[in-house]
């Protein structure tokens, strides 16, 4: 960011009053209403007559469903919400049918995220005091943090998780966030279970398992869940003692990879990191928990937003690098690597801890892409030295040195496995 001023929205805890909360709570239930209706007449619009409705017509809509009888109940609450609401889900139709997202879904009142956003029409923030319209009093916000000086919301966002705790998140423009010092450090990433983030300067940090440490609290929680009777406020008690649980688990997450995620931006120019597809990876019924606790997309969108926030660079390696069969000595490839390999010897004679040789191999790949913007992607069998793209321009030098590769790199390579 070269000029220096960033859109960041900051999130704080807040605790409503009691006419508050209830005014809140009609709020979201509106918003999630209009929401319905209007993706309902857009889909029949579509369906029947391949006929685009736009925001302009469901707003209009808006109007007209506020005069009958049925909805009448929609003039109690701000409309600054619901047309925001609208806007949101022309936004989503928008990403759809530019193929980035798939068709808008309806709204559940118990799966849905309960949430309303105001534009600065409808709140009133002076003094470190934030009101909503509809609200004759400010909401008492525990502030952890202050805002940037001299600047004020352009945009407010109310919620409420599962855990019946409630939130809100003031857009500003922040000018104090600035390109840090340029420097020539760079670091190869490479992501695992064991070892949650493995840098390509050998350093190891260790998966906190955050979900494994409340496993028991979270099982006690929601056999209790199972015991009560549907519909009845005993359930509603349980299944909030379960949503804390799971809240206080990704609080603890979110904090750890906000505190890595940092370190790693401020330390280093160049971040290269590997394109898993977590998609495809939770599919795996015995990994599948252990990876969405992991939290590896998270991580990376974090990166993403720190490094273009602070002047870094992150690059993003090809999935199908071969990066832990690939030695990061010579080049060599291997044809297999178990996975209960953690430790191996190439014919160079150079040893590898797994997940080190991956990272530095991912560093390698990422800086010649970000050099040349040469491809990742890893060679056919068939071609002459069935590598990675990357790595032809790296080893050109050391094809002569290293007798791995001597002869072109078609010779087999002997890979010693240690115990």
């Amino acid at each position: 960011m070269t000029s220096g001023v960033v859109k960041r929205a900051f999130k704080y805890r807040f605790h409503p009053t009691p006419a508050q909360a209830a005014e809140l709570v009609r709020t979201f239930g509106c918003v999630r209403k209009v929401y319905n209706l209007a993706l309902a007449v857009r889909a029949e619009a579509w369906s029947r007559h391949r006929e685009r409705i736009g925001y302009n017509a469901t707003s209009a809509m808006l109007t007209a469903w506020k005069r009958t009888g049925e909805l009448a109940y929609l003039n109690e609450v701000s409309s600054v919400p619901l047309q925001q609401t609208l806007r949101h889900l022309q936004a989503a139709f928008t990403n759809f049918f530019a193929g980035r997202a798939r068709h808008p879904r309806f709204k559940s009142k118990r799966r849905s995220r309960a949430s309303a956003e105001y534009t600065a029409s409808a709140f009133r923030y002076r003094d470190g005091r934030l009101t909503l319209a509809k609200m004759d009093r400010p909401l008492d916000i525990v502030w952890s943090r202050p805002l940037p000086e001299g600047v004020a919301p352009s945009t407010v966002t109310v919620s409420r998780d599962r855990a019946g705790r409630w939130f809100v998140s003031l857009v500003c423009e922040d000018t104090g966030v600035r390109p840090l010092p340029v420097t020539d450090t760079a670091v190869g990433v490479d992501m695992g279970l064991d070892r949650l983030v493995t840098l390509s300067t050998g350093e190891q940090i260790p998966n906190p398992r955050h979900e494994r440490r409340d496993r028991a609290r979270l099982a006690r929680a929601q056999r209790e869940l199972t015991r009560k009777t549907r519909g009845s406020a005993n359930r509603r008690r349980a299944a909030l003692k379960v949503a804390r649980v799971h809240a206080r688990i990704a609080d603890r997450r979110r904090d750890f990879l906000h505190k890595l995620t940092t370190r790693l931006v401020r330390e280093n120019q160049t971040i290269a990191v590997e394109d898993l597809t977590v998609r495809n990876m939770v599919r795996n019924r015995r990994l599948a928990r252990g990876v969405s606790d992991a939290a590896w997309r998270e991580a990376r969108s974090m990166l993403e937003y720190k490094a273009a926030w602070y002047g870094r660079e992150v690059v993003v390696v090809d999935r199908f690098l071969p990066s832990s069969r690939l030695c990061s000595a010579c080049g060599a490839l291997r044809d297999e690597m178990p996975l209960d390999v953690r430790v191996w010897r190439c014919g160079c004679g150079a040893v590898h801890d797994r997940d080190v040789n991956a990272a530095r191999n991912i560093l390698a790949a990422g800086l010649a892409v970000s050099a040349c913007g040469a491809g990742v992607r890893p060679q056919r069998e068939s071609s002459r030295a069935g590598r990675s793209a990357v790595k032809q321009e790296t080893l050109r030098r050391e094809r002569r040195e290293s007798p791995c590769l001597r002869g072109g790199g078609s010779q087999p390579v002997n890979l010693t496995v240690l115990p």
